[in-house]
Order: structure tokens, then sequence, then C-alpha cells
């Protein structure tokens, strides 16, 4: 064990030091006036030569939790998030909210308004904001969103409570912290703090199978004619997908993607059928759901009441989910990297006895594949003409620009059939709970961690909007993080005029075509916005004109290191 020595600081000075020295290499930051010990913290440290988590100005809170996120899913690494007490924490909500769902650890702080309204204290109150913005809990705005909140008390508790929010930032299942940080206790001196390093506080191990959970599972699977695998978060961790293409070859399983988070299952793989479990679900007799909170819609379709129901994943049972009644009979808990290869393994030492249903099975779901890529390329054919332009024609012209290793993150209705998803971690959708606007954010952390990588940001008119595009434009120029963003703009809320329309399909809003709250009227330059920083922007509204300008945005991302936006007019629902 190493003890490290402050000899003398402030509290800021051994926050900023713990955070590196346990490997938190950014700080995304959108500051107020509780930051003044920080800032001057971050600047003695520059000075002295101290290490310290690179600071980014991100000039919205949803833009900097959304860049969190984004580079731990390719780091692996949780990072910080501070914003300005109770207003910036207000902000962040609804990226929190995506980072929850998806279980995504976020060390998310705020400052907290000054206690001390006289008394000379350093840090105390001192302009008239300190008096309005104080809440009694202001914790309460956020905990149903977190796995932890605390307020930091004083240096005596700070190295333990640095340790234990990534601990159980980083615990299964995954999620985010919150820490609140009143600014006289940054303020505050010290003296001679001690500091081990590394930490001895580990994360728990992640949870394991239970092996007699597992066995059950392979009898129940190698008995079954026609079974099914749905998932959406395999992948997650990268090394998951190879795991999933075992797992799916050996027993040759079918495997939907229902609406994906990451790449579960590589494109090319012969039991890969595409992201519409629907068709398969009234044939299957047996379905094994992994990491997947709806592997159906039950109002609209649903497995044979016969059809047996196995659910995989290191939270089965979706627990922070308020109510979740889908059919189980047999849940186990366990991390995929481990449950995934004991599931292989059991399964393999079944083969013999279910040879010919496999070889069955393996040539029916060919002729199925052939059938649904005969499917995918009618579409295609199709798409290539008329106006406004289809997202399957700006789809396939993205798809070849991207490179087999090119990272796509997914805000827009682009059609996913339509691209090959070869290696892990190259695309990523990650609004777990619906919150707008991620896509900006979480692309810019992408590219902050994985360098020259090509990184590809598409969304929809609305969620660019939601995204604080002009903040995440600034970012993206401040911290030399050039990207391609294509907006498909189909200049309505898609979304919402396909719900009603599921819910009134005869109704008067159906009728009349011009669904009220649905539309935006004013058809809006998003091209411009980029242009604000240097960036690359242009329109588009010809399809025959889509290959030549993502050639021209490419060159500008790719070769002149700038990033780069096309605004596409495209097809609604």
């Amino acid at each position: 064990m190493t003890t490290k020595t402050i000899e003398t600081g402030t509290v800021s000075d051994a926050y900023l030091a713990l955070l590196a020295d346990r490997g938190v290499d950014y700080l995304f930051a959108n500051a107020g006036t509780d930051f003044a010990p920080l800032i001057e913290a971050f600047s003695k440290a520059e000075t002295t030569g101290k290490p310290f988590p690179k600071p980014v100005t991100v000039p919205h809170e949803n833009v900097a939790v959304a860049m969190a996120i984004g580079y731990y899913l390719k780091s692996g690494k949780p990072q910080l998030v501070m914003v300005h007490v109770n207003v910036g924490t207000a902000n962040a909500i609804c990226g929190l909210m995506n980072a929850w769902r998806g279980n995504i650890p976020v060390l998310f702080s705020a400052g907290r308004t000054p206690y001390a309204e006289t008394g000379g204290e350093l840090g105390q109150r001192s302009g008239e904001i300190h008096w309005p913005q104080e809440m009694r809990d202001q914790a309460a705005m956020l905990r149903e969103f977190t796995k932890w909140d605390y307020e930091l008390p004083n240096a005596h508790v700070l190295e333990t409570s640095i340790d234990r929010a990534i601990n159980i930032a980083m615990s299964e299942p995954k999620g985010p912290i919150y820490l609140t940080l009143p600014r006289e206790v940054l303020a505050a001196p010290l003296q001679n703090f001690n500091y081990t390093s590394p930490s001895r506080r580990s994360t728990p191990s992640a949870p394991f199978p239970d092996p007699h959970a597992i066995d059950q599972a392979a009898d129940m699977i190698a008995k079954a004619q026609n079974p099914l695998i749905i998932t959406s978060s395999t992948g997650r961790d990268e090394d998951d997908m190879a795991k999933l293409g075992a797992l799916a070859d050996c027993f040759a399983i079918p495997v939907v993607q229902r609406k994906p988070r990451y790449v579960c299952l590589s494109s090319e793989h012969p039991m890969h059928m595409g992201y519409e479990p629907d068709q398969h679900l009234a044939g299957a007799d047996l379905i094994l759901v992994i990491d997947c909170d709806v592997p159906w819609i039950p109002s609209k379709k649903a497995p044979h009441p016969d059809c047996k129901i196995i659910h995989l994943g290191t939270d089965p049972l979706f627990s922070a989910y308020p109510i979740r009644g889908f059919t189980s009979d047999l849940a186990i808990t366990g991390i995929l990297g481990a449950s995934l290869p004991l599931l292989t393994e059991a399964l393999l030492s079944r083969q013999g006895a279910a040879r010919d249903r496999i070889a069955d099975r393996r040539k029916r779901v060919a002729e199925q594949r052939a059938a649904l890529h005969e499917k995918y390329a009618a579409a295609l054919l199709k798409s290539q003409q008329g106006t406004p332009i289809s997202p399957v024609w700006i789809t396939h012209c993205l798809e070849n620009v991207r490179g087999k290793s090119g990272i796509l993150v997914k805000e827009s209705p682009i059609t996913l059939e339509h691209m090959n998803f070869t290696q892990p971690g190259t695309m990523f959708s990650t609004a777990a709970a619906g919150g707008l606007g991620w896509g900006l954010g979480t692309s810019l952390g992408i590219k902050a961690a994985v360098g020259d990588e090509l990184v590809i940001c598409t969304v929809g008119d609305g969620a660019y909007m939601f995204g604080n595009p002009l903040p995440a434009h600034y970012v993206s120029r401040a911290e030399n993080l050039p990207m391609l963003t294509v907006v498909f703009n189909n200049q309505m809320w898609g979304a919402v005029k396909r719900n009603t329309r599921e819910v009134y399909p005869s109704g008067y809003a159906a009728k009349s075509n011009r669904e009220p709250l649905t539309y935006f009227d004013v058809s809006i330059g998003f091209e411009k916005a980029v242009e604000t920083v240097d960036g690359y922007g242009e329109r588009v509204e010809d399809p025959a004109a889509v290959p030549k300008a993502i050639e021209r945005a490419m060159k500008a991302v790719v070769s002149e290191k700038r990033q780069a936006l096309l605004n596409i007019i495209c097809r609604g629902p």
C-alpha cells in the first residue's frame, strides 16, 4: 500500500488529486458560482504540474451527461460531470434517466448552495442567488434515477466518498450516482491530507449465474423445436457479441435484436434474423430473452401461451421498473460475459441428442435469412427515387462510407437492416429511458475516447433540437472532436404521428393527415448552426445528391479535421 500526502491545500485540491488517482480522465462541466474553489484548484494543479482530470466546458448539462455516457461506452471508465447546484441538476435529469435505464455509470455531481450567511468562512454566501437557489433536498429531484446520493460534509470522508461513488456506479447493475459539494466544504483548508494509492476499496465482482439454473435452461432449449433469442443490450460489453454468436451457432438458434442499443450480433452471422421479432413469436416454442427489457409489446403481439420463456441478464426482473409482467418460466441472474459461455458449454454437451433438429433448423434459418435479405434489397431499390428522400437511401449511402470500424450513433429513423455491422462497439442507440437529445453529446464522448476513428451521429430533426446543438457544436470545435452529423429532417415528430394513428387508426387526426402538434411548419436551416463554429454544413433535398454531399462532408471531417452536418430532407412515417 502506498500513501500519498497533500501537505497543504484545500478540499478541492484533494478532490481533484483523488479523482485523477482513481482514473477519471475528464470533468465535463457547466460551471456556476459554486465552482470557484474547484476553478482555483484546477489553476493551481496546472501551475504546479499535479495530475488532474481534464476540465471540459460544456455549455449545456444534458450534453455533458451524454458525453460522459459516450466516453464510458468506449473506454469502460466512468467520468465525472459537474453542474451548477439545483438548476444545473434539473437540466441534466433527462440524460441521467437514460444512464439509469441503460445501466451506464456516470459520476454525476453538483455544487450545493453555501450554508453560511455571515461569519467570514471562505466560500460563504456572497450573492443574491444563494438564497433563492437553496433547496431542502436537492437530491430529491433525481433520487429515483441514481444508485446513490450523498452530500460531502468535510475532508475527513472525502476519500471514502469518492471510492464509494465509483464502487457503487461500477457494481452491477451499473448506473449513475449523485454527489453534492457545498462551496464552503470545497474551499475548506487542509493540511497533511493522506490517501491510499491505488484505492483499497474494490468494486464488488459481478454476479455469476447459478450452474443449476444454467443446466435447466440448457435442458429446456435442447428439447425445443423452434427456440428463439431476443435481445437488445447484448454488446454493451463488446466481448459479449462473439459470445452470443457462439451460443446461437452451437444450437442454430435465430437471434432477433429488438430495438438494439448496441451491436448484439454480427450482421453476417448465419443466425442473425434482423430487428423485428413479431413475425417469429407465434412459431417459437421457447424464447430466450437476453438483457432485453421489452422483448415484445403484449397488446400487439405475444408468444403462444405454451411457449417457454427464459430471461437472462444482470437484473432479469428489471427491478427498477414499477411494473413489468412478462412471462418467465425461468429467470437467471448473471452477467452475460459469464452466462453466455456457460450456457453454450451446457448446450454443446446436449448437441448429440438434438443433432437432426439442429441441422433442420440451420437450413430453415438460412432460407428465412435469404428471404429477409431479398426484402431488404427490394426496399433499397425502391428507395432510390422520389422526394422527400427515403431514410433507406440515406442509410445505404452512409454505409458506403462508414467502413467496418466506423461508429454509428442512432437517434434517427436510420434503417439498421441496410447497414452491415460486423465489429462490436460500432453502433450505439442508448436512450433507454426515451430522453431525446442524447445523440450529439454521446457522439462527442465516444469521439473523445476513440481518437481518429470515424464517428457518425445520426439524429432526427426533433432529436437534433433537443440535443442542444450549439453547445454540442461548440464542444466539437473547442475540443477538436470532428464528427459527421446527419439530420434526418422529416419536419415532424414522427413517433407522435405514428402513435396517434396506432391509438386512433380511423380517427379525426388520421383522416386530417395533418395531426396537430406533430408537424414543424417552419423550415429550419440546421446546416447553418454548424457554420457558426467553422463547421461544414449542407442542405440536401435530391436523392441523387446524397452520395456527393456525404463525400464533401466526409472530406471536411477526415481531411480537414472539422465537424460537418448534413441537413437531409427526408420522408416521415
